[in-house]
């Protein structure tokens, strides 16, 4: 009987125990939940809680294993983090560059170099227009000028030719008054030189 009642004492051990290692069994539950299955599957002594040594030993495996995986998983996450922070800086940099290359361009297309000076375009209209303006306002003065002296040259031209057309006129007309006394004179001698001979 003894024997028996030894039986009977231990097969609920048993069934115990075989109930607290399911905590053990391989599943998709989590930590507090195998805790708490091993501990509501386990012996209780007065206020104490019996668990096998095995069992113990399997849930602290468990536990460290599962530690290490969110570690694993952890550093795992870190490493992506950085890649991710890495790609982002580069990225930015990127936008960095592109930003600059956009504000280039506007400012290009804003604004134009003439000999290394940096004029808006509006400005650059402006100033153009105005030295435009300003050259062919002086090409009408030049052109008026210009006009002004060839007529003065033109009226200077008449006045000499005149003045050398009545001078050519006066030596002419002196030529022919000196020839015409010459023959007087001439006729004149020659009368004296006959009526010295006479």
């Amino acid at each position: 009987m003894r024997s028996l009642l030894l039986i009977l004492l231990v097969l609920p051990l048993g069934a115990f125990a075989q109930q607290a290692a399911r905590a053990l069994e391989k599943s998709e539950v989590d930590l507090k939940e195998r805790y708490l299955l091993m501990k509501n599957n386990s012996q209780t002594y007065e206020d104490y809680k019996v668990i096998k040594e095995f069992i113990l030993d399997g849930f602290w495996k468990i536990a460290v294993d599962t530690i290490k995986a969110k570690e694993n998983s952890l550093a795992e996450a870190n490493n992506q983090i950085k890649t991710l922070q890495q790609q982002i800086n580069e990225m930015q940099q990127q936008m960095v560059q592109q930003q600059a290359s956009v504000e280039g361009i506007r400012f290009d297309s804003e604004h134009i170099s003439v000999l290394g000076v940096h004029f808006g375009k509006n400005i650059f209209l402006l100033l153009t227009t105005g030295i435009t303006g300003g050259l062919i306002f002086l090409l009408l003065v030049v052109s008026g000028r210009l006009k002004i002296l060839q007529a003065s040259i033109k009226e200077k031209a008449q006045v000499v030719e005149a003045v050398t057309h009545e001078f050519d006129d006066y030596k002419r007309k002196a030529l022919e008054r000196q020839t015409k006394l010459s023959r007087e004179l001439q006729n004149e001698r020659n009368k004296l030189v006959e009526l010295g001979r006479s």
